[in-house]
């Protein structure tokens, strides 16, 4: 995970070989949890950077899935470093805002895959992914509401306009768990293990575009000087 202000370059991660007629597909893949900390400090810097990407520029959102389904209550420990987290994006990323009353109001778990497939059933239903992680993020680090719980996601679903039976028939579904599950093992697959993270694509080689919280344009920047790289190479 990468701290406001660290500089580094794209990284190559995958080349695959090709055969036959090459095949110019350039696209973005947008990695998160809305249960991600971190996350909810890049949304800033996010939505500028999203709102300025190439047009010709497919974007893929994908959830990651930080932590699997529990009832346990969260160990003492984990709890104090994750307040310690919020603190530090606090610090490092201004205009940052949480409710620490969410440690005192709620018995928190660490499990964040029923807010992940609360992210699917959205974009299946409406395509409101974002707004159902937007939803998530603001009951969670604002209102102090836990999305671990089904209630809280259930509320989220009626603020953006959801059909709540259908989005709660959806969360009990065996098929949006094997949704979930196969968008898991897609996220592997292009070689993302943390959140948030950025990869491009162009043609047969994937690269990580290094995560900037503060601002958008060094990010904007490695995506066009990627593009413009593969299109000399056609």
């Amino acid at each position: 995970m990468q701290l406001a202000g660290h500089v580094s370059r794209p990284q190559r991660l995958y080349q695959r070989e090709m055969t036959g007629a090459p095949v110019q597909t350039t696209r973005l893949y947008y990695v998160h949890d809305p249960m991600c900390s971190w996350c909810w400090g890049f949304r800033p810097a996010w939505l500028d950077l999203r709102a300025r990407l190439p047009q010709d520029l497919e974007l893929t959102t994908w959830v990651g899935g930080l932590a699997p389904d529990s009832d346990q209550p969260m160990d003492p420990a984990l709890r104090e470093q994750l307040q310690a987290t919020w603190q530090r994006i606090t610090q490092k990323i201004p205009g940052t805002h949480f409710n620490f009353d969410f440690w005192t109001r709620n018995t928190p778990r660490r499990s964040t895959y029923p807010a992940c497939r609360a992210a699917i059933a959205a974009r299946q239903m409406a395509d409101l992914e974002a707004e159902m992680t937007y939803a998530i993020q603001q009951a969670y680090y604002l209102k102090a509401r836990n999305p671990s719980d089904l209630d809280t996601l259930i509320a989220c679903a009626n603020e953006i306009g959801l059909d709540e039976q259908d989005f709660v028939t959806r969360m009990g579904s065996q098929r949006l768990q094997e949704d979930f599950i196969h968008e898991l093992h897609q996220v592997h697959a292009i070689g993302v293990n943390s959140f948030p993270s950025l990869v491009l694509e162009t043609g047969p080689t994937r690269f990580n575009i290094p995560i900037h919280y503060t601002s958008a344009d060094t990010m904007l920047d490695d995506i066009r000087g990627l593009l413009a790289q593969s299109h000399t190479h056609t």
